[in-house]
């Protein structure tokens, strides 16, 4: 079995993030045999004032694999977890969708694509969950964070948005790496020229220049990079990755 598993609205401005928690949760179903997971990505949903947040208003959502009859363990595990840890004043939401490649998703994927663009509610996300067959549980506060949990795993689908959570670990700043040695990472599984969208050829060198990071583009980890003015390719900060607009990269 293939699943998906998005968690959102667990934290406050004084508490770990909602992606550490992402990868606690990873964590306890790797202890527990399962997996392996994916890297968490970092959804970034609608900012507007009558959505409460507690600072940028994303999900973050994982894959993993596991035996057809560990779903409920770990719908369990997760929602204990997130019992324990959510912060005191956030409205948690858990989702979690056992995969099946013969079902169309298109409905729930539009729900992410719009949860990014306009204000949606709770019943909105529970008539979508149910569509869907999916599970979608609040835990705690007012459970707002269920829409955000659904719009993960839809977007996460969806296979074009989202940042990798952190930025590339094993890269040193301002040190030159070919292509081939990039996709070594695990963050890395391909690297795009950002203006033609086209992959590099192995031998091609990357200049690290900033803590960059990769995104979800083809349902593959992407680094972008672009030439500067030497014609040198360069890898993007973090802040213009993230400024670059939504679906910058469809």
């Amino acid at each position: 079995m293939k699943f998906y598993l998005c968690i959102d609205d667990t934290d406050n401005l004084d508490s770990i993030g909602t992606g550490t928690i992402a990868e606690q949760i990873q964590e306890k179903i790797i202890h527990q045999g399962y997996g392996p997971c994916s890297l968490v990505t970092r959804h970034q949903l609608f900012i507007h004032e009558d959505i409460p947040y507690t600072s940028h208003n994303s999900s973050m959502c994982f894959c993993g694999e596991a035996p057809d009859d560990a779903l409920a363990a770990i719908i369990s595990l997760a929602a204990e977890h997130l019992d324990t840890v959510a912060a005191v004043g956030s409205d948690p939401g858990l989702c979690v969708l056992a995969y099946d490649e013969n079902c169309h998703y298109d409905e729930l994927m539009e729900f992410g694509i719009d949860a990014k663009k306009t204000i949606l509610t709770k019943n909105d996300a529970m008539i979508c969950a149910q569509n869907h067959q999916l599970h979608l549980s609040e835990h705690g506060g007012t459970g707002q964070g269920i829409i955000g949990a659904l719009a993960g795993v839809g977007l996460r689908l969806f296979g074009y948005d989202g940042e990798i959570k952190g930025a590339l670990k094993n890269a040193e700043i301002n040190q030159t790496y070919p292509v081939s040695e990039l996709k070594k990472l695990p963050e890395v599984q391909q690297v795009l020229d950002l203006a033609a969208k086209k992959p590099l050829t192995d031998a091609t060198l990357v200049n690290m220049c900033n803590r960059t990071k990769t995104v979800l583009y083809q349902n593959q980890y992407v680094l972008f990079v672009r030439k500067d003015e030497n014609d040198q390719y360069t890898t993007l900060p973090k802040s213009e990755i993230r400024k670059l607009g939504d679906h910058f990269y469809v």
